[in-house]
């Protein structure tokens, strides 16, 4: 996939009505510190197009990414971070449950967690949400680069068994430092997109 553009178009908060696309949408979810502004950063191939904050839980809106006037890289607000307060933290969660059950231009939701960690009680919800949302999570097991060789086949097993994931269902481990897993993630995106005619 070559990324010939790249525009933040829309930005909603709690209260904001979710933009009509005609586009479709590709949206990424996870904990507030599990990577996902330098995913999508390397994704897009730029260095700091999403803002990666120093300050876990900082995403508080849905930011919309046009990527090559073709589909939206969907970047959801973080959750599950312990300094924002309860009732902030319920109305994120009806924000991204709002999200995935209203956008008609939804194709696909990655969830993100890190590789070196056993997913908390936050991301078996959000995986069950996405399932009973009616899509098939594909699982990104950031942080690649932090774990050794030896350590990954059984990193794998612990995030599929936790997450009571399926044998068919995707889970790609990625690196933003080595971009090791973009390949596999741009593949998934492609899939999606109607082949061009020559």
């Amino acid at each position: 996939m070559i990324i010939k553009s790249v525009n933040l178009e829309t930005v909603c908060g709690v209260t904001s009505k979710l933009p009509e696309n005609r586009l479709p949408e590709f949206a990424f979810s996870g904990k507030s510190n599990v990577g996902k502004s330098s995913l999508i950063n390397a994704l897009m191939n730029r260095k700091a197009y999403a803002r990666i904050s120093a300050q876990p839980g900082k995403t508080q809106t849905i930011n919309y990414y046009n990527i090559n006037q073709e589909l939206y890289f969907v970047d959801l607000p973080g959750y599950g971070y312990a300094k924002v307060p309860e009732s902030e933290k319920a109305r994120w969660g009806k924000m991204i449950e709002r999200y995935l059950r209203n956008s008609a231009q939804l194709k696909q939701v990655f969830l993100l967690v890190d590789i070196r960690h056993e997913p908390g009680k936050n991301d078996i919800q959000m995986f069950n949400w996405i399932l009973n949302a009616g899509y098939e999570p594909v699982v990104i097991a950031t942080k690649l680069d932090k774990i050794k060789k030896s350590q990954l086949a059984k990193q794998k097993k612990l995030i599929r068994e936790t997450l009571g994931m399926r044998k068919d269902e995707l889970l790609i481990p990625f690196s933003a430092q080595t971009k090791e897993g973009r390949e596999d993630i741009y593949a998934v995106l492609e899939s999606y997109l109607e082949p061009k005619s020559e």
